[in-house]
């Protein structure tokens, strides 16, 4: 990470391996204690290297989810849970994780994701049983997508070029979360997940594969040259601590 005037720039080297460089507020804290809920905005001011970055990124709340690497750095900390999301992500082909119907498969996107909250020992089996299924390709897009029907998401596709300076916005509240891009708003998602989430702004060189066609696939991209995502007067306000 490199700091800037008003904010940083966080970078990854070329390297054929895993690379990622990410900011968060859930290190070490159980999600219980995580410190955002409801009513809840934040303002960021961001650009990336170049338009189409190899690879993830994105900033916004989560819950910090995953028992493997799935794109941020974030992982291997808890035991697994189901996902929960609201961010503006962005994900470079091959990257496919459209879970709105109709969904935004890759590209920079503006994204709620509420999944019904199951124990751990649950998304173990379950995150197992898809994998184990890989060897039956039909088998785990249609497993893929009855998951998916359980998820209650919305997608929008954001049309603002990643390489210049744009201001975004996420203003959460009770039964709703708006995203806006510029003062113009992208998306309203009338059925946020649950209370609490962390904040998470990152970017790394990984792909990911959850679709109800073509199964799951997660993988590395390498990069040939240096990437990064530079942030600048990040605030939020009316944060819901506990």
């Amino acid at each position: 990470m490199e700091p800037t005037a008003r904010g940083a720039r966080l970078v990854i080297e070329p390297q054929a391996g895993y690379s990622v460089a990410q900011l968060d507020d859930t290190v070490r804290r159980p999600r219980s204690q995580f410190r955002h809920r409801p009513p809840f905005q934040a303002h960021v001011r961001a650009r990336a290297s170049r338009s189409d970055p190899v690879g993830t990124l994105g900033f916004g709340l989560w819950n910090d989810p995953f028992a493997v690497s799935l794109g941020q750095a974030g992982a291997m900390r808890k035991l697994p849970a189901s996902p929960q999301a609201l961010w503006f992500f962005y994900g470079s082909p091959p990257n496919d994780m459209a879970y709105a119907t109709p969904g935004v498969a890759a590209g920079w996107k503006a994204a709620s994701l509420r999944s019904p909250r199951l124990p751990a020992a649950l998304v173990v089996a379950g995150g197992a049983g898809l994998m184990a299924a890989g060897l039956l390709r039909r088998l785990q897009a249609w497993l893929v997508a009855w998951a998916l029907s359980r998820v209650q998401a919305a997608e929008a596709e954001i049309e603002a070029d990643l390489a210049d300076w744009h201001s975004y916005e996420l203003d959460w509240r009770d039964g709703a979360a708006e995203f806006r891009v510029d003062g113009e708003l992208m998306l309203r998602a009338e059925q946020p997940p649950e209370p609490p989430l962390g904040f998470v702004l990152w970017i790394d060189n990984q792909y990911a594969v959850i679709s109800r066609t073509r199964g799951i696939r997660f993988g590395l991209l390498p990069t040939t040259e240096p990437q990064w995502l530079e942030v600048a007067d990040l605030h939020f306000s009316n944060v819901g601590q506990r």
